[in-house]
């Protein structure tokens, strides 16, 4: 009989994806247990269907552990979550920029609190259903490095993993060549899940009225009525509220329609004002970010060419990343420029298939002429 290996956790979502890395950790031979973070809010009307780690994907993980025999436990991080996820969520958008969530929950709560829960448990790591995979460089240093399968990668939403934690995560599904993949892996495994849908909601905010009602209800004075103003300052009409609008939007702004699409282009806190212009308006050379966190080195001594995403979904861009000012803050300079840089969200640089480093941008730069291969040479 071959020799078990070493303990480790795995959180479960009670999605396909964590059930199938669960899976899979069973047949490489770990001593697994399984974790679900319960963390679902008062907010939520259906605790059963308020998305992942709700009470119906508790019992969705419950199930899924039952089948490979797997311990099984549930953490109460309610508290937790709303501290460091809800509320950050709704201060940023009350302060007109627009947050990423899921960042949060993987800094503060999964990657932090859940994986000192699974230390105490005996575990010497903690792994999970994205799709990344952990690299340690020549220097000591780890990496958050890009998934196999480039169209599921999760890397971006895990920049801001620590040394101390990268050294304890695990990725079982980062060298899956696709979802396809996955889901084979967890019907084989004669799990119930294997052809569940993804969940594309924000685990908070379920309720039909979306995000901005949810808003609405925590921080009523941030939908102060103001006026909408277009970048050359006439005046188009009047808003709601600034919380519920994010920078590059197109719907829903509440403007008379006319030749050409308009989007939200800035939002002016000091004087309540909602700006608009056209898709050339949101074009940025530049981009400033703080709160930096370094993965697979620790600073910058010169410039250094890397791929650029300040949002999830998009393809990442050449930019030239330019080592920290005395605040702390680095900037980026695009090659060409991109589209809706949005304060609030995050901004992750990599070389090669590695995350350099990534922080939440402020703003956009004043980039000056770009000087892209000058400052290469």
């Amino acid at each position: 009989m071959a020799q078990r290996k070493s303990r480790i956790a795995i959180a479960m979502s009670g999605g396909v994806d964590s059930s199938a890395g669960a899976a899979l950790l069973v047949q490489q031979g770990y001593d697994v247990i399984g974790l679900t973070m319960q963390i679902w809010q008062e907010s939520q009307t259906d605790a059963r269907h308020a998305g992942c780690c709700s009470l119906g994907a508790v019992e969705d993980a419950r199930r899924v552990a039952r089948v490979l025999d797997i311990p099984y436990y549930v953490l109460n991080f309610r508290e937790d979550f709303r501290q460091k996820v809800i509320d950050q969520f709704v201060d940023e958008y009350a302060r007109g920029r627009t947050p990423n969530p899921c960042v949060n929950c993987n800094r503060y709560v999964k990657f932090d609190l859940l994986l000192s829960r699974a230390r105490e448990l005996g575990c010497e790591k903690l792994a999970t259903g994205h799709y990344a995979q952990v690299k340690r460089h020549s220097n000591g240093r780890y990496a958050v490095a890009r998934a196999v399968a480039k169209e599921k990668d999760q890397s971006y939403a895990l920049y801001a993993s620590s040394q101390e934690q990268l050294a304890h995560m695990h990725f079982p599904l980062g060298t899956m060549t696709d979802k396809a993949e996955t889901r084979r892996l967890a019907a084989d495994a004669g799990l119930s899940v294997a052809e569940k849908p993804d969940s594309q909601e924000i685990c908070f905010v379920s309720e039909a009225g979306g995000y901005r009602e949810f808003l609405m209800t925590k921080r009523p004075e941030a939908f102060q009525i103001g006026e909408i103003r277009d970048v050359g300052g006439q005046m188009l009409g009047t808003h709601g509220g600034l919380a519920q609008y994010t920078i590059g939007q197109r719907k829903g702004i509440g403007v008379a329609p006319d030749s050409r699409p308009r989007y939200v282009v800035s939002l002016d806190m000091a004087t309540n004002t909602l700006v608009v212009g056209d898709d050339q308006d949101l074009r940025r050379d530049a981009v400033t970010v703080d709160d930096v966190v370094w993965s697979g080195r620790n600073g910058l001594t010169q410039p250094l060419r890397v791929k650029a995403k300040i949002r999830y979904n998009m393809e990442a861009c050449d930019a030239v990343l330019y080592p920290q000012d005395d605040a702390g803050r680095l900037t980026a300079r695009f090659v060409q420029p991109v589209r809706a840089v949005t304060p609030g969200q995050i901004a992750v640089f990599y070389s090669g298939e590695c995350i350099v480093a990534g922080g939440t941008i402020v703003s956009e730069a004043d980039a000056g002429p770009n000087r892209f291969e000058e400052d290469l040479k």
